[in-house]
């Protein structure tokens, strides 16, 4: 994709800002989001927010939009300070947020949309010949060839984004965010996005564009700012930006110990083989998981890592493709066909979507296991005990006794309870989503040596993680995402080493990585 954008300066003396945050913090239950962040924009400028998933990107645009409240810092808004204090002043202020996923009414008209929640009246009556005629007005200036008159669910996902942006310029918006905006569009889509994009540009709107996709930034930005860990690392004019430069500013942070996993890695025979499985977001895809080997399936958001899990453990239908294991081949129409299998999968929403909350600890352990220990109907609760006990211990799970419901454990010890699960059927393959997500570090360390035993017993772990010190850390190889379909591979065989660069090279779309 090609511009004619041309670079803003880093600071122009003659222009002021349209948007100062300074010193911007803000916490949540105790835990920093983000760290006395500055960000500063010109009128007119696409300004590219980058930083990996956690960064607080939307973290600090939510504060922006008013969402959140900043706990410190400090907005300006054309030199002078403003304090946001929720979304309507945010938007009285010219800022609008587009969100990655479409705020759209679709029984609703276009005008209906781009009015709703601020409809113009004539008396007790809708003006409706007015809102008409100024989304049209609102609508030629975007180059939009569909009607006000249109009922949104006939419009493209990408006409359905124009219509959110109709509805800021209606708003006399000075400050766009758009958040991932390219994330469902089709090449061609994205190009007429662009086009609109450039027309604000020159408007003199100023766009906060926020993307994982290099090549996107490259097309458009003028100047690049990086988050990283909540804090501001720097912005780049568009003369300074490459792929070696952001990727160094994204993922700038060194490796802990608790990430090394001592071991020796010999895998064994091929367990698990997936050949030209695909559906959804996911491209027709293969790969392969060997015994004992943790491999990591790393990307970032929207890649479609969750998707492939779903789809090897049958929790989302297959369009194509066929699962093998041990050398047979699968028929699996739903997580029980896995699962029988010897299959195990952690997803990355435990409350909602793994443990039974309400439940105590020991049934949530055994749940598997129910097959197994009955006969006639009746379980076996002696051996189901021993089972959740020894798995209490065995994973260092801490309560008081079995009756404790999940409800009532710390995050750490209920992704232990979700492991302990699996554990109990001695899978042969266990999928891991998100495997550390929302615990603390003494808990993640715990789960690292977990995942590092189960692999040393044989059990191929195919995991999938945000967190790249995480991938590199423990994975034996690592596959990345893209879009939809694996597009790298890293680890001693294939000669590129498991580095953060060369899986943001990869998860990005950029053409190069690093050799060995």
């Amino acid at each position: 994709m090609t511009t004619d954008l041309q670079p803003l300066p880093a600071a122009a003396p003659s222009v002021t800002p349209v948007l100062e945050m300074r010193g911007i913090s803000k916490r949540f239950h105790g835990v920093s989001a983000l760290q006395g962040v500055n960000l500063t924009i010109y009128p007119g400028e696409v300004h590219a927010l980058m930083g990996e998933n956690g960064a607080g990107k939307s973290t600090l645009m939510k504060i922006l939009a008013g969402a959140y409240i900043a706990d410190e810092g400090e907005i300006y808004i054309n030199g002078q300070r403003l304090n946001i204090t929720d979304p309507s002043a945010a938007r009285q202020a010219g800022i609008n947020l587009i969100y990655q996923e479409l705020n759209v009414a679709p029984n609703l008209t276009v005008t209906e949309n781009i009015f709703m929640g601020s409809e113009l009246r004539r008396g007790q009556l809708l003006d409706r010949d007015r809102m008409n005629q100024t989304a049209e007005r609102v609508l030629h200036s975007l180059g939009a060839t569909f009607s006000p008159l249109d009922v949104v669910s006939s419009l493209s996902i990408a006409e359905q984004q124009v219509v959110e942006i109709a509805r800021a310029l209606k708003d006399n918006s000075r400050i766009l965010v758009m958040d991932e905006p390219t994330a469902a569009l089709s090449d061609r889509e994205t190009e007429r996005l662009f086009e609109v994009i450039r027309k604000l540009r020159q408007d003199g709107i100023a766009i906060i564009y926020i993307s994982h996709r290099m090549e996107e930034v490259y097309a458009l930005a003028n100047r690049v700012s990086v988050l990283r860990d909540g804090q501001y690392i720097g912005s780049l004019t568009r003369d300074e930006i490459s792929p070696d430069r952001l990727v160094q500013m994204m993922v700038g942070r060194a490796m802990g110990d608790f990430y090394e996993h001592q071991r020796q890695t010999n895998p064994g025979e091929v367990v698990l083989e997936v050949k030209n499985l695909g559906g959804g977001k996911v491209q027709p895809t293969d790969l392969v998981l060997r015994a004992g080997e943790i491999v990591g399936l790393a990307g970032l958001v929207g890649a479609g890592r969750t998707e492939l899990s779903r789809l090897i453990f049958g929790a989302d239908p297959k369009e194509s493709g066929e699962v093998w294991l041990n050398g047979k081949k699968l028929n699996i129409h739903s997580p029980g066909d896995a699962i029988a299998a010897g299959i195990g999968y952690v997803p990355e929403d435990r409350k909602d979507q793994g443990l039974f909350l309400e439940m105590t600890a020991g049934k949530n352990i055994v749940l598997n296991r129910l097959k197994e220990d009955s006969k006639v109907g009746l379980l076996n609760w002696r051996s189901l005990g021993k089972i959740a006990n020894d798995a209490v211990e065995d994973f260092n799970i801490r309560l008081a006794n079995l009756e404790v419901r999940a409800v009532d454990l710390s995050g750490g010890n209920q992704q232990k309870l979700l492991l302990a699960r699996w554990l109990a059927i001695k899978p042969r393959v266990l999928l891991l989503d998100e495997p550390t997500r929302g615990v603390d570090i003494g808990a993640k360390s715990e789960i690292y040596r977990i995942i590092s035993d189960l692999a040393n017993q044989g059990v191929a772990i195919l995991m999938v993680s945000s967190e790249l010190t995480e991938v590199v850390g423990l994975s034996d190889r690592v596959l990345v995402m893209h879009e939809g379909q694996i597009v790298g591979e890293l680890g001693d065989a294939t000669g590129t080493p498991i580095t953060q660069e060369n899986i943001m090279a990869y998860a990005t779309g950029a053409s190069e990585v690093a050799g060995s």
